[in-house]
């Protein structure tokens, strides 16, 4: 009876240890960031829909633009390799 009552007790001083760590660890935010506005109006704004139609239309714009950029870097990699003679001939 008494080692089932040392473990519940050790169980709850590690639990009360973790919840004292866990408290301290978290940090208040008192100010909203500017993302978390933004995203506070869309849903004000706009149905879920719309909104998740937004997001995909922007993650698209991203892609694109991604793709461009990787586009142009290859293009100026293939000019500099076709600008070399080769000296073996």
């Amino acid at each position: 009876m008494q080692a089932a009552t040392q473990q519940v007790r050790k169980a709850d001083q590690a639990r009360r240890k973790r919840s004292a760590r866990d408290v301290s660890e978290v940090r208040a935010n008192a100010f909203p960031s500017v993302t978390d506005a933004l995203r506070a109006v869309e849903s004000l704004l706009l149905s879920g829909g719309q909104r998740t139609a937004r997001r995909n239309a922007w993650t698209s714009v991203l892609e694109d633009r991604r793709r461009a950029r990787d586009r142009v870097e290859a293009q100026h990699v293939l000019e500099a390799v076709a600008g070399r003679t080769s000296r073996a001939t």
